[in-house]
């Protein structure tokens, strides 16, 4: 395994990598690997020729009140998790490598997509997470890219950005990948107290809660989601916490008809949450069809 720090670096190895024909899968990070990196980095390394997987912590992807400073880098245990999975090439670079000066003229948005569940709550969120994957994108010039679904909207995104601006690299989802109590795999989760944690089951049971009431067929959308969150604020009534969002769109990301009955069967759903448990913002989401 080779650790890559330049651009320019990174460009070579990529280039040379595709004159010898060979396929290369990427795995995108800001690192704080955890199991959910591994099954994307195992479903790159069985499908390509050669596995890159980035660590980099993207600046522009967070808001002025976000946990940018204290988000964790522990680049020794993650380089290490790499060479256990026999990475080929780890891109590693500096915020200086990849802002030059800190500046930045140019952006890219997928407007729609990006303003509704996180992005109503996070402005600019997904422009910086656009923009560094269309920069990753150049840098390390994959064949097949790997996103994780418990970032739906994120994955959503970036498949509309590939499909519009015509990159040639494929997409790949890989599904939510969950610790033994449930939880959503996530870095975010080394922030939770030993209480919240053994609340957190509380989110991905209320998913599922959700997903059983549409099942039925007996309430409105909008009763499921007020059930659901009542049903979750409960769970988390042992915790300080807040549920910022509990909602459901079709697998496209556009709005459901209100009236359950009248939804087509075989539609695919998907439902969303995010709840902030103590002070650590958590998201999570199923899909299904009706």
């Amino acid at each position: 395994m080779k650790v890559i720090k330049t651009i320019r670096e990174m460009q070579k190895i990529a280039d040379l990598c595709r004159k010898k024909n060979l396929t290369i899968g990427f795995v995108p990070t800001m690192g704080a690997l955890h199991k959910a990196h591994i099954e994307l980095i195992k479903k790159a390394k069985s499908e390509n020729d050669v596995t890159v997987v980035s660590i980099f912590v993207n600046p522009i992807q967070f808001g002025p009140k976000e946990d940018y400073k204290k988000y964790p880098r522990p680049i020794q245990q993650d380089l290490e998790i790499c060479r256990q999975q026999k990475v080929n090439f780890v891109f590693h670079p500096s915020v200086k490598e990849m802002y030059p000066n800190n500046k930045i003229l140019t952006f890219v948005e997928v407007t729609k997509l990006q303003d509704i569940l996180c992005g109503k709550y996070r402005p600019g969120h997904f422009r910086g997470v656009a923009t560094v994957v269309t920069k990753l994108f150049n840098i390390v010039k994959p064949h097949k890219a790997y996103f994780g679904e418990k970032d739906y909207q994120q994955l959503k995104i970036i498949q509309q950005m590939v499909k519009d601006l015509n990159f040639d690299i494929k997409i790949i989802p890989v599904e939510t990948i969950r610790e033994n109590n449930g939880l959503a795999c996530s870095s975010r989760n080394l922030y939770l107290s030993e209480k919240e944690y053994a609340s957190s089951p509380a989110i991905y049971k209320s998913l599922l809660y959700c997903k059983d009431l549409i099942l039925q067929k007996k309430f409105s959308i909008k009763s499921c989601i007020n059930k659901s969150k009542k049903f979750l604020d409960n769970l988390l009534s042992n915790v300080n916490h807040k549920i910022q969002y509990f909602e459901i769109y079709d697998e496209n990301l556009n709005p459901v008809e209100n009236n359950v009955k009248k939804i087509p069967a075989g539609t695919k759903l998907r439902i969303f949450v995010a709840v902030y448990i103590g002070t650590t913002r958590l998201i999570d989401n199923i899909g299904f069809s009706i």
